[in-house]
């Protein structure tokens, strides 16, 4: 098991780099998809800055640097230059490190879930945490790269972990709106509510409604606000290796919600049982305009991919 061990250790830093992906059925209609990919590419690193590379949970794009940082759920943080045009024409790793307190002492194994990140209006990074909930803001351009400034002060009903349905189900997803400041949305539902009845929050405590995708387990997974602040939505299902892999990318009119609901337009379905080569898709950082960038977690299996896949949204 130990020479198996390091022959695949081996076979990886042989293979470190950015390589062409495809995610993408044979014979696809792709006039029928509300996205148009321009670019898919496997990332396939052992280590970033002496820091395990593996298990990213999601995005943020800082366009005046060209960084694209992302962040693990087991509490690390990568910045890579990236250069976005028609392609993915430049993509490098730059640095990593481990979120740390303000004090810069580790956070506790079940503090350091970080699953959800955005940059805010001011280039501020700012990082969700399941386990325990938390959003807090953190440096990333100096020594004190990773390390926690001051945490966000949530709504009453986020705060307390008996009200997920899971711990670790909570702040899977992070977003920053111009007019409505920073977004959140649970993996799943609160207990309380609807198991398809997901909902976006804002630290201020408004709420916008929608419902989830019908197939079974659909959680959502990243948010992104789009140019006419809209919110993107990375939804995905798993139910077993037996069943399909299904991602869904839809967009939720957060200015057009009736009765308490919002409506939602369906960009793309991705189904591992009709061709796409998907994996756990779990990032999403917008880049440009309309276009953005969603990335998968290996979930630290050698079997499993980190891939990041370009697209551009064609509806308006």
């Amino acid at each position: 098991m130990r020479i198996l061990s390091l022959l695949f250790f081996f076979l990886s830093l042989l293979q470190a780099g950015v390589f062409s992906a495809n995610i993408i059925p044979e014979g696809l209609n792709k006039e029928k998809l509300g996205i148009r990919i321009l670019d898919q590419k496997e990332l396939s690193y052992m280590e970033v800055g002496g820091i395990k590379f593996s298990e990213i949970s999601d995005l943020a794009y800082y366009r005046k640097t060209h960084s694209l940082f992302m962040v693990s759920d087991e509490g690390k943080l990568f910045e890579f230059k990236a250069v976005f045009t028609d392609r993915i024409a430049k993509l490098v790793p730059l640095r990593a490190g481990k979120l740390l307190k303000k004090n810069g002492k580790k956070f506790k194994k079940w503090r350091r879930d970080s699953e959800g990140m955005t940059l805010d209006g001011k280039g501020r990074l700012l990082i969700s945490f399941e386990e325990k909930a938390k959003i807090g803001w953190f440096h990333k351009n100096s020594d004190k790269y990773g390390r926690l400034i001051r945490k966000y002060t949530l709504p009453k009903k986020l705060r307390k972990i008996k009200n997920y349905r899971s711990k670790n189900k909570s702040l899977e997803s992070l977003a920053w709106h111009k007019r409505y400041g920073i977004l959140t949305v649970a993996e799943w539902p609160l207990k309380r509510d609807n198991k398809k009845l997901q909902t976006i929050y804002a630290l201020s405590g408004k709420e916008w409604h929608f419902r989830a995708e019908p197939e079974g387990n659909s959680a959502v997974s990243a948010i992104e606000v789009m140019d006419d602040g809209n919110i993107l939505v990375l939804e995905r299902s798993f139910t077993g290796y037996m069943n399909p892999f299904i991602v869904t990318l839809k967009k939720v009119y957060i200015d057009r919600c009736k009765k308490g609901l919002c409506p939602v337009n369906i960009l793309a379905k991705m189904n591992s049982h009709e061709g796409w080569d998907v994996d756990n898709f779990e990032g999403l950082a917008r880049v440009g305009k309309d276009r953005y960038v969603v990335v998968s977690d290996d979930n630290d299996n050698f079997f499993q991919k980190t891939l990041l896949i370009y697209f551009e949204v064609k509806e308006k």
